[in-house]
């Protein structure tokens, strides 16, 4: 099992602005043999092209010997950025496929939606947006497939966050270029039982996420860095192997079902990024030789 990790785990020192050149190293360092990148950090405002500056990080990957393993982007097709059109949505989401090619990265994952937001109940939200949600998820990955970059949708953002509605989605545009990452962790936002759903996401997963949460059961909010489940619980973000998503039952769903791709951590808890990296790289491998 390869060991990888989101450049978003180390958001504490992007925002204090240490150059993603030096977050690349520091993964390097940590024993990391791979990275995605949900953004370019600083470079990201440069005056430099976005298909230049990925091709710089993807050179500053491969001279630590490390691979890059996925590009990770926002995306909504019922609410599509700037107030445009789905079509707009679709078109900016094949530019950043573009930039996914110029990284070297062999996938693309992306949002789908947040929400309808309408005066329904959620379940008919989602039911009465699925066939627009499927239609640009299809358009996206037919794009992605003529220039050799997977596309992807994650467990994300409560509306789209169940192991039902991703599976359904993904039953219904059906096509061999489009996968699921599989975030273990957040199928706790919409309070389903993380083994249960990634043995339901397994097959679908191009990509998989180690993300773990402490949890608490609904009560008085608990303070700073906690934050609801979509079933009122509460959350906060944990060193992978400290929180109460049990790592091991997930990774072997996922090896029961031949997944062999890597793992990546992505960590969004209140630690220092390094210290919580280390240790949950550490504590991943352990887990792993036990499966």
């Amino acid at each position: 099992m390869k060991i990888g990790v989101s450049s978003y785990s180390f958001s504490r020192y992007l925002a204090s602005g240490t150059h993603i050149f030096d977050i690349i190293n520091m993964a390097a360092e940590i024993g990391f043999e791979g990275m995605e990148f949900t953004d370019f950090g600083s470079l990201s405002q440069s005056d430099n092209n976005q298909l230049e500056i990925a091709a710089q990080v993807r050179e500053k990957v491969l001279e630590t010997g490390m691979e890059i393993m996925s590009y990770t982007i926002g995306a909504d097709f019922l609410k599509p950025k700037n107030n445009g059109s789905q079509k707009d949505e679709v078109n900016r989401l094949k530019g950043e496929l573009d930039i996914a090619k110029a990284l070297g990265a062999p996938c693309m994952r992306h949002d789908v939606t947040t929400g309808a937001h309408g005066n329904k109940s959620e379940l008919e939200d989602y039911i009465e947006a699925l066939p627009t949600l499927v239609e640009c998820c299809r358009e996206v990955t037919e794009y992605g497939a003529d220039i050799g970059v997977k596309t992807m949708f994650e467990n994300h953002g409560y509306f789209i966050q169940d192991s039902d509605r991703c599976s359904l989605i993904l039953s219904r545009v059906n096509h061999p270029n489009m996968g699921a990452l599989v975030d273990i962790g957040n199928f706790l936002c919409a309070d389903e039982d993380p083994v249960v759903a990634v043995k339901q996401m397994a097959s679908w997963a191009f990509h998989v996420h180690a993300k773990d949460f402490h949890v608490k059961p609904a009560s008085a909010n608990p303070g700073a860095g906690w934050f609801p489940s979509r079933g009122k619980n509460w959350l906060r973000g944990a060193i992978t192997g400290h929180g109460d998503v049990d790592i091991y039952g997930c990774l072997k769903a996922l090896k029961d079902a031949g997944y062999d791709g890597f793992i990546s951590i992505e960590f969004e808890g209140v630690e220092d990024n390094r210290f919580a990296l280390e240790t949950g790289l550490q504590n991943l491998k352990n887990i792993a030789a036990m499966l």
